[in-house]
């Protein structure tokens, strides 16, 4: 079973997997953003806590022999009951706190005895979790020098909730920082992608015909693969003209062989033997039409690479000669061509082709033959003969357009075979079909490249 990311495009998994590490990257550095600024809240609450606690000791007096806190610090929420901010001090078994904490007594650890500050996270009234700052102080002759053990807390909800606060204004910065990046994240993968675009392109051309190779100027990291297929362009093209060459050795060595073959047939014939003259004689000509036929599609597919045939041009040159003929003399000869059409083949070849197409039309047409010809979709040029005649018979069409069928069995006189030699050498073909009004026979025929100069703005 195949993934289904596997029909996403290239362009759209970049852009996807540039927008999945954004989003994961911004995440990661909000969460990183967050936790840092929780942890300078809370370094700066414990500063303040210090200097509360600072506070608290510098008001510690004695009044009838028992310590008090003769200054209250100034923080309104030490003053009311479960207000978020408190302090307590503890001189053995007597405990001071402050109003807020009501009844509550603040934890104490217990290893505080090198006189420094400690911050630790206790639970407060009502369960709720406090900061705590606390030190154990030794205090002077004049207060008792007693060891006491002041403690300052706040709670630290307050403290997560600025987190949450600083993490909620920062959020829609980052989404914005989050499109921004994954907008310039797809204008990247749109320049860089773009020789990929631009690859394809020169690919139709190549195969369109429009252009001859794919050129050097392309990308690094591109033109290895364009160098590839240039150098099987190359390589195709040499097979193709040693097929070819040994195509044309083939027929004209046959040419001896035949004409020595019509010579014993001559010999026969004088000799009285008139039937084994005739057999020789059918024979040898068969194969003389064999061997003209591929010679003759030979040099058609051969002149057809630099080959350049105006298609209107020739149209109109087979219709006029056509008309001063017996057969096509009487017919309407009705003509639609889209202009600049220019096929890739040789002028004589394409006016061949079409005049047996043209010829066989005027034969059978009652009164009119309707030409077209324009581009059409599958980048071929399409040059149409549609006449009023008969048609062919339904089972010798399917014959003839079966695969492999030959145009020119059955002695139909058709001029089939030779038009869809010419075409089929020039890299086109011949469709036939009945229209219900006659037949309509079809060359599609390669469009011709352009000049050299367009070649090499091409490549």
């Amino acid at each position: 079973m195949r993934h289904p990311l596997r029909h996403l495009s290239l362009r759209l998994r970049l852009v996807l997997a540039g927008a999945l590490a954004v989003v994961l990257a911004l995440g990661l550095a909000a969460l990183g953003l967050s936790l840092l600024f929780g942890t300078h809240v809370e370094r700066r609450a414990q500063a303040e806590l210090s200097m509360q606690l600072d506070q608290v000791l510098a008001g510690l007096a004695r009044k009838d022999g028992a310590l008090t806190l003769a200054r209250e610090p100034a923080d309104p929420r030490f003053g009311q009951p479960y207000g978020g901010l408190y302090w307590q001090i503890v001189d053995g078994d007597r405990v001071l706190r402050s109003r807020s904490l009501w009844d509550y007594r603040l934890p104490q650890m217990d290893d505080l005895g090198d006189g420094l500050t400690h911050s630790h996270h206790l639970p407060g009234p009502d369960g709720a979790p406090l900061l705590v700052v606390e030190r154990q102080v030794q205090l002077p002759q004049s207060l008792g020098g007693d060891r006491i053990q002041a403690s300052v807390a706040v709670e630290a909800g307050s403290l997560e909730a600025a987190r949450q606060d600083f993490l909620a204004d920062m959020l829609p910065y980052l989404a914005l920082l989050a499109l921004v990046l994954i907008a310039a994240g797809g204008a990247q993968v749109m320049v860089g992608l773009k020789p990929l675009r631009e690859l394809g392109v020169r690919v139709t051309a190549l195969r369109q015909g429009t252009a001859r190779r794919m050129g050097e100027d392309w990308p690094k990291e591109v033109r290895p693969l364009a160098t590839e297929i240039d150098a099987l362009i190359t390589a195709r093209e040499a097979d193709i003209d040693r097929a070819r060459a040994r195509a044309g050795d083939l027929a004209h060595g046959m040419k001896t062989p035949l004409q020595a073959l019509m010579g014993e047939a001559g010999r026969l014939r004088r000799a009285g033997e008139a039937q084994s003259a005739a057999g020789i004689e059918t024979i040898a000509r068969v194969l003389q039409r064999h061997v003209d036929r591929e010679l003759a599609r030979t040099r058609a597919a051969a002149r057809a690479r630099d080959a350049r045939a105006d298609v209107g041009q020739v149209v109109r040159g087979v219709i006029a000669v056509l008309r001063r003929t017996p057969e096509g003399s009487g017919l309407d000869w009705q003509s639609r061509i889209a202009p600049g059409l220019v096929a890739a083949m040789e002028e004589g070849d394409l006016a061949e082709a079409f005049g047996a197409l043209a010829e066989n039309a005027a034969r059978h047409a009652r009164d009119q033959v309707t030409i077209a010809a324009a581009m059409a979709g599958d980048g071929l040029i399409h040059l149409s003969l549609t006449d009023d005649g008969p048609g062919i018979a339904q089972g010798q069409l399917t014959a003839l357009t079966a695969r492999g069928a030959r145009l020119d069995q059955g002695g139909s006189g058709l001029g089939l075979a030779i038009a869809s030699d010419f075409a089929e050498a020039a890299g086109g073909g011949l469709h036939l079909e009945n229209t219900g009004a006659g037949l309509r026979a079809e060359l599609r025929l390669p469009p011709a490249p352009p000049d050299r100069a367009g070649d090499q703005a091409i490549s």
